[in-house]
């Protein structure tokens, strides 16, 4: 698991520049997008399927968490983590998860835009990373 230092993030635009071009409206937009390829891609697919019911819902939630974190708008609730955990995800999802959200901001969003969304999401998935699959007693020296 690779654990990014925390200047990796640095000369990103700031939060009020960021939410100065973004708006809940252009992220529902990124977040459909987003979710229309996931939930074709032969990886993520199945989990996503098997997982949501609702995908009219799930996008709406998924856009509130996004407009909370960047604009905070405080209209999402929920615990990411706990709903996380009930899925079969492995750390490959990861990579891909990030590839396709890359890709989705890429089309919605000017570049530096683009970047910003792209870093806050992959500070998100090393965040999941750590609390899904890191264990301390998986790295504590052999006596």
């Amino acid at each position: 698991m690779r654990i990014l230092p925390p200047n990796a993030y640095l000369g990103l635009m700031s939060d009020a520049a960021l939410a100065s071009h973004v708006t809940p409206q252009n992220l529902r937009d990124l977040v459909g997008r987003f979710y229309g390829r996931a939930r074709e891609d032969e990886l993520l697919g199945p989990v996503f399927g098997a997982a949501i019911e609702d995908w009219d819902h799930h996008l709406d939630h998924i856009a509130a968490f996004w407009s909370s974190s960047l604009l905070g708008v405080g209209r999402f609730a929920g615990r990411p983590m706990g709903a996380h955990m009930r899925h079969p995800i492995t750390p490959p999802m990861f990579d891909r998860w990030l590839a396709l959200w890359a890709q989705a901001t890429s089309e919605v969003y000017e570049p530096d835009i683009a970047q910003a969304l792209q870093a806050r999401a992959a500070r998100i998935a090393e965040s999941f990373k750590l609390g899904l699959f890191y264990r301390p007693a998986d790295h504590a020296p052999v006596p």
